[in-house]
């Protein structure tokens, strides 16, 4: 059986949101609520598990995807 990492500090990923979802499936739509983005250009640090990297691949079209504090933003 495989070990569960289990850290203090689990790893996080930043997803924006830059293009519009008109005109894509309800699928997509659905995605992009999921990973909790509510409007356009919206910033959302969410964990970075297999599940948020599988939605993440559906939608990739539609957002980026940065490591935090990449930018060198004081966040």
């Amino acid at each position: 059986m495989a070990a569960r990492r289990t850290s203090s500090n689990p790893r996080t990923i930043k997803v924006k949101w830059v293009r519009s979802e008109i005109g894509h499936k309800a699928a997509a739509r659905g995605t992009i609520r999921a990973l909790g983005l509510r409007r356009l250009h919206h910033t959302v640090v969410v964990a970075d598990t297999p599940q948020i990297r599988g939605m993440l691949r559906r939608v990739a079209f539609l957002v980026e995807v940065t490591e935090p504090g990449a930018e060198g933003s004081a966040e």
